[in-house]
Order: C-alpha cells, then sequence, then structure tokens
C-alpha cells in the first residue's frame, strides 16, 4: 500500500537530514552557529573552539575544554612550531595555522569560540578580532597589556554579546564564595585593609635587553610572535617564558599573579576600579656603588598601594597593598610563629574591624584568624559553587558557549575581568612612573614619578598629577597593527 504523503515527507526529510548528517561528521563536527544561529543546541551539543596559543598555558587550556566533554578542537594556531607539537599530536585532526588573521579569515564560519593563550601584548587584538567575528572568548590573564585595551575588551563583549571568560581559574574555587558567606554574616566585621602578595617573579627581571643578537629558531615567526610590540632583535631565553618581564611584551608579575590573588577581594568586597595607586620598587646594582637603570623591564620586586572607593560591602574606603619578588606584609599577631602565611610565598589576607581571614593562591584554602576559629564555622552556604572548583572554570565557559550569551552565569566575564585587570594595570603605572628620568637645571637626574601618589580619572582613563605616565595607559602599536575599534 502506498504511503500518505505526509508520512513519505517526513520519511523523506528523516532520510535527508541523516545522510547529512553522516556526511558531515565524515569532515567534522559542524558548528553550532552553521546550524541554527547563536544559542542554537547542535545534535552533538558540543562546542567548535580554535586556540590561538596552543604550547604551555594554552596546551593546558585546550585540554581542559575538551575535557569537559562538551567541546572539539577545530582548530589550532601558534606562531612557534615545536611549541604547539604536543597539542598538534594531541588533536590530529585539527587544522594548523601560524598567523590568526589567516586562520579567522578562511575558518571563521568552521568554529563557534576562541581560547587565547598568548603573550600578555597579544590579547586584546586578538580577542576583539574574534568577538567582532560574533565569536565567544576565553582570554588568559591578565586580560590585557594596558588599560585602554581592558576598557575596550570590556566594551566589546557587551556590544557583540558574547560569552566571555578570562583565565584565572581560581575564580570558580569554593574558597571565594566561602570567604563571601562569612564577610556577608559579619565574622570579621568591615573590612577595611587587603594585602595580597606573591614569591614572583621566577623570571628575569630589573635586567638590560641583551645586546647579542640571536639567530631566530627557524620554527618560529619571530615577526608574528612581536605583533603589535616595536621591532627588536631576536635574543635568546626571551621566548617562551622569559617575555613576562619585559614591558614591550608583559606585566610583569602583578600581570601574572595578580588576577589570582586579588579575584576574592574583588568578589568579597565588589572593588570595581581603583582612584589612586602609589608605588615603591626594588633596585637592582649594576656594580658595588651605581644602582641599575632599566626603563624596558620590570623592577625586581614592588610594593604597590591602591585606594578604592566605599562600596556596597564597606562602611569606607579600601586600601589594597600588593608586594611581589618575595616581600610580605608583617605576620598577622593571631597566626602562630610557625603557622604558614598564605600559602608561604602566596596569599591575600582581609583585615577587618571584628577580625582576619586569609586565603591562599587562587582563594584556596579560606582561614580565620586565629586558626583556631576554623574548628567551629557555622554559616550557611548561600552561593552555588561551581563544579569542579578551578577545573571546571573552563567547563562553565564551555557549557554557557552553548546555552547562549546571557543564559548562564560566569565566574570571571569580561564585565568583572575587564575592571580587575584595569586596576592590576593602573598599579603598574605607579611602578612604571618610579623608572622616569629627567635633569633639573644643574643637569642632575631626577625620578620625578617616585614618592608620590598617582590620581585616577577613570572616566577618562588618565592619571591627573603625573601626566608622563599616561603614555602607558595606551601604547602605541607597531605599524601595520590595530585594535580595530
Amino acid at each position: 500500500m502506498k504511503e500518505p504523503k505526509k508520512e513519505q515527507d517526513a520519511t523523506s526529510r528523516r532520510n535527508f537530514l541523516k545522510t547529512t548528517a553522516i556526511a558531515a561528521s565524515a569532515f567534522m563536527i559542524v558548528p553550532r552557529h552553521v546550524l541554527g544561529g547563536r544559542g542554537f543546541l547542535a545534535p552533538s551539543d558540543r562546542l567548535i573552539i580554535a586556540g590561538i596559543g596552543a604550547g604551555g598555558k594554552g596546551q593546558s587550556d585546550i585540554a581542559s575544554f575538551y575535557k569537559s566533554g562538551k567541546a572539539d578542537i577545530g582548530f589550532l594556531c601558534d606562531v612557534h612550531d615545536s611549541r604547539a607539537a604536543n597539542s598538534v599530536k594531541a588533536f590530529p585532526k585539527a587544522k594548523y595555522y601560524r598567523d590568526y588573521r589567516e586562520m579567522f579569515d578562511k575558518e571563521a564560519k568552521n568554529f563557534d569560540a576562541v581560547s587565547i593563550s598568548t603573550p600578555d601584548h597579544s590579547h586584546a587584538i586578538q580577542a576583539i578580532a574574534a568577538m567582532q567575528l560574533g565569536k565567544h572568548v576565553y582570554v588568559q590573564k591578565p586580560l590585557t597589556h594596558d588599560i585602554y585595551e581592558a576598557r575596550a575588551l570590556t566594551a566589546a563583549a557587551d556590544k557583540y554579546k558574547v560569552v566571555t571568560q578570562m583565565g584565572n581559574q581560581g575564580a570558580s574555587n569554593d574558597g571565594p564564595r566561602i570567604m563571601k558567606e562569612w564577610y556577608d554574616a559579619g565574622l570579621i566585621g568591615d573590612v577595611h585593609t587587603v594585602y595580597a602578595w606573591t614569591d614572583r617573579p621566577v623570571w628575569p627581571q630589573g635586567i638590560p635587553w641583551s645586546a647579542n643578537k640571536a639567530p631566530i629558531p627557524p620554527d618560529l615567526d619571530w615577526d608574528l610572535w612581536l605583533g603589535t610590540a616595536p621591532y627588536k632583535d631576536f635574543v635568546n631565553k626571551l621566548v617562551p617564558f622569559n617575555w613576562r618581564g619585559w614591558w614591550d611584551y608583559g606585566t610583569g608579575a602583578l600581570g601574572d599573579m595578580g588576577c589570582h590573588l586579588l579575584e576574592a577581594p574583588f568578589s568579597v568586597l565588589n572593588l570595581k576600579y581603583a582612584t589612586e595607586v602609589q608605588a615603591s620598587v626594588g633596585s637592582v646594582y649594576v656594580d658595588e656603588f651605581k644602582r641599575g637603570y632599566f626603563p624596558e623591564s620590570c623592577p625586581p620586586s614592588s610594593h604597590v598601594t591602591l585606594k578604592f572607593p566605599k562600596t556596597n560591602k564597606t562602611k569606607g574606603d579600601i586600601t589594597v597593598h600588593w608586594m611581589d619578588g618575595g616581600i610580605q606584609p608583617e605576620r598577622p599577631e593571631e597566626l602562630g610563629a610557625n603557622d604558614t602565611f598564605g600559602d608561604g610565598g602566596n596569599g591575600t589576607l582581609f583585615v577587618g574591624t571584628k577580625g582576619k581571614m586569609m586565603a591562599s593562591t587562587y582563594g584556596a584554602n579560606p582561614r580565620l584568624l586565629p586558626l583556631s576559629k576554623n574548628e567551629n564555622i557555622k554559616v550557611a552556604q548561600k552561593f552555588a559553587r561551581v563544579t569542579g572548583g578551578a577545573d571546571g572554570h573552563y567547563t562553565q565557559w564551555v557549557e554557557a558557549c552553548i546555552e547562549g550569551y546571557g543564559k548562564k552565569e560566569l565566574s570571571s566575564p569580561f564585565s568583572i575581568a575587564g575592571p580587575l585587570t584595569e586596576s592590576l594595570l593602573m598599579a603598574n603605572l605607579a611602578i612604571r612612573g618610579t623608572d622616569i628620568q629627567r635633569k633639573n637645571a644643574e643637569g642632575k637626574i631626577k625620578y620625578p614619578g617616585r614618592n608620590i601618589k598617582l590620581l585616577w580619572d577613570n572616566a577618562n582613563m588618565r592619571i591627573t598629577n603625573f601626566d608622563d605616565v599616561n603614555q602607558f595607559v595606551k601604547r602605541e602599536y607597531r605599524k601595520g597593527w590595530s585594535l580595530g575599534v
């Protein structure tokens, strides 16, 4: 008996979809946006990711997205082939590019989201380009190299309605949420002072740029690596890690660890933008009598003090101290002589009117002081936990991308990560200001940026009382490169 036309049509459609799905899967999983636009759930319910920066932290980021079980790595991009080799081996079906711009031009229709784990000076230009294509973005910390870029990325995430996350995975730990619950319950009173410290840098800082030009490795595209930064000849040991200690590419210890250690104070106290900053830095000696002057390099150590205005969580202004290079605040009197302060090399301390609390890196292992107080804490859980904690930071972003913009809460979207990054970069303005030289009428060198407090005009993104440092708020890109906003 002949099938009714309606049933014939349904059968034909099922056969068509089945055949199409098989054909597509033979090539690769079709990006979700191709099948139905942003927010559409693909039959595989998986996100197709393009990774810019496939070695080092990029390698572990990409692996973590894949480990979520909800993402596929469709494309890999790296300017240094040997650094990318492990990721290429792990994801043999992923098409490989050296230039992210070529990848975007040729493959934009074939992926949904972009992971960016490149040196700091490349974050913004890559993230903006991805967002302008309507792609969700995950960007390693610090979000950007300079303040203007951070403000631009924050605005772009809202403009293009894409899902964003910064790679400060401790923001998804239980620790910051526990401290928020303790603070909201009044266990330490009103916080007025915060200390954060790190034993970083573990790379060279406070040194002159090498005068020894070295041969460029044949598998490294040096010009692409430099990107927006001024052209310089390649030198040994800069790549893949020691770039962090040079202002052209990195943001020093603050950029490396600040987003991990200051995220908890920002979330607990609802901090946003600082109003003033001052800094002192450690010096190095070129010989036993003469201190070095190396303004291209971050200092070996620093102590920065930031002032934040009153929030809905505090009764007054908040002073935040940042210390790096092994400098630590005075041990709290409530802490035993042999008790570990923070986690030893790193930590965060909240000082309130009724007590104190501290945490390790990533806001982990929160503790009230004295430590005996932790034996009987009775505070109800108020904030939902992220499944998997820090490891769940990756899955959280993947799931949010699949669900679509605005449908799932994230731990570090650019609306949060942007202001946090800006404050750290504002601290770097004060650090860099200490190296600015002038000669007085007698020809003697002076350092006018030292021993002063810089005042910040947030609306106009500028220091109002020492214009010399405003050159670092928005750096000049190398010819041929533009942020495109």
